[in-house]
């Protein structure tokens, strides 16, 4: 007689609707940002002046500097207001209770031995942190974008070169922030839980 199976099957993970439109919008939005910034950056590199590193055209977007920039922006607009929306809609039904850090994932780090746990500390706090990175980029974009309209953001960071370096030096820390999300999003659940944050 064939053995029986004790354990109970797996519910796959299921997502809001919201949350998947917010995941598929970054995604999205984020490879244009990113595609559409090195063309921008090839028209005069932050380091080197404009003999400097040049990134090769498979990678970027847009054709020339205008081309970049009129997709870049598009792009951030796109990114701007799905962020707000989202953080309207985790204030409204709050689910930042369960998002972002706590206390309690402090202690689970000092303390705690159970796997799981700490994963999902981790995770909160991965997930606040990117919060302030967010607000940098979007910040020394839009005084990138509008330094006449928003001097002020220009002369916070000292100079336009200095301005362009900050928001450079924030592309690398969003594309750490993917990586580890994701990593820690299949530790986990799996690639089910990967999936169900999109479709």
């Amino acid at each position: 007689m064939a053995s029986t199976v004790s354990s109970k099957t797996r519910k796959l993970p299921t997502q809001a609707i919201g949350a998947k439109i917010f995941h598929s919008c970054n995604v999205i939005s984020l490879f244009l940002m990113l595609t559409s910034g090195l063309q921008i950056y090839n028209a005069n590199p932050v380091f080197g002046g404009r003999a400097g590193l040049h990134i090769p055209p498979i990678f970027t977007l847009g054709g020339w500097l205008a081309g970049g920039r009129h997709w870049h922006f598009a792009a951030m607009w796109l990114f701007s207001l799905n962020l707000l929306w989202y953080g309207i809609y985790i204030l409204i039904t709050r689910r930042w209770r369960h998002r972002f850090v706590g206390a309690n994932d402090m202690k689970a780090l000092q303390k705690s031995q159970n796997s799981q746990r700490l994963i999902y500390a981790w995770h909160r706090i991965v997930y606040t942190a990117i919060i302030p990175i967010l607000l940098l980029a979007l910040l020394t974009g839009i005084g990138m974008y509008k330094p006449a309209q928003f001097p002020w953001v220009v002369d916070m960071f000292g100079s336009w070169q200095a301005l362009r370096v900050v928001h450079f030096a924030t592309v690398p820390m969003v594309i750490v922030f993917v990586v580890i999300h994701s990593t820690l999003g299949r530790q986990a659940g799996g690639d089910k839980l990967i999936e169900s944050m999109f479709w």
